[in-house]
């Protein structure tokens, strides 16, 4: 998938957000779903459930994933109950499955603002969250206040780094994602993707050495990425190596098919075939 022109940059900030919908996918991207969670209210304000305030907390998020509506009305009751920042997490994760991106980045932004003591640690995750509901409701400004928010609370955070990146590249502004690139790659060197996405930002500004010298370390690192290779593919189309790029492309739909790289690689192919005839 892509937004504003920007092939191979937008899509990972669109795939987590995705995968707050729901565990499909999860297996793919296992840091969308966040490791910490707000410390669960205490077991009286619960509604009766499990008895296990943990337990709770999971099936209020599994309900709201799986039944967003019933999930929504549960986790109501819940936050009525003094279900605290669990309960209102639960609110805006079931707002996400009704497709209410608005309402729900909003929520996820107070509930950074005003979490918890204990919780308060949370925030930058919570707020990354935020901007992966915004990139959802095709609002990368706001993507980008709640990311930038988000790096001053954890300025070495790669993930933050690598996410912020691809909503500047979205907003074109690509030497600004390098900045965040060069940050991510200096505190984790062999981050991939990382080097992927740099390669891309260089495309973009048509620093095509620099392109190649990334992707091709991403492609030592991992051979077999989908998404380094499509890259690769668009800078040996650049460099007039056709035969090549059509290679980097069909190996793509080999290792992905039925995944955006792959759509996005039978779509160059086609653009490639029409530029032949």
């Amino acid at each position: 998938m892509t937004r504003g022109g920007v092939s191979g940059l937008a899509a990972p900030a669109i795939a987590l957000a995705l995968l707050l919908l729901g565990p499909a996918g999860a297996a793919q991207a296992q840091k969308a779903v966040p490791q910490a969670v707000p410390k669960a209210a205490p077991q009286a304000a619960l509604p009766p459930s499990s008895g296990d305030p943990q337990r709770d907390y999971a099936d209020c998020m599994a309900l709201a994933r799986s039944d967003p509506e019933a999930g929504l009305e549960r986790a109501f009751a819940w936050r009525d109950l003094g279900g605290g920042d669990p309960a209102r997490h639960c609110v805006a994760v079931a707002l996400i499955g009704l497709k209410r991106y608005e309402d729900a980045a909003r929520r996820l932004e107070a509930l950074a603002q005003d979490i918890a003591p204990e919780n308060r640690d949370l925030r930058p995750t919570i707020l990354s969250q935020a901007a992966q509901v915004r990139h959802l409701a095709d609002q990368p400004e706001q993507a980008l206040a709640d990311q930038d928010a988000a790096i001053k609370l954890a300025p070495s955070d790669v993930e933050l780094r690598i996410d912020r990146a691809v909503t500047l590249a979205t907003l074109g502004r690509f030497w600004d994602a390098v900045d965040d690139l060069n940050r991510a790659l200096d505190l984790a060197p062999n981050r991939s993707e990382a080097l992927v996405l740099r390669a891309s930002a260089y495309r973009h500004l048509k620093i095509l050495d620099l392109a190649r010298d990334d992707v091709e370390r991403a492609l030592v690192l991992a051979p077999d990425d989908p998404n380094a290779l499509l890259e690769r593919g668009q800078l040996r189309r650049l460099a007039g190596d056709r035969a090549a790029a059509r290679d980097d492309w069909l190996r793509v739909i080999a290792l992905a098919e039925g995944t955006p790289p792959a759509e996005a690689a039978r779509a160059a192919l086609a653009r490639l075939d029409v530029q032949t005839e």
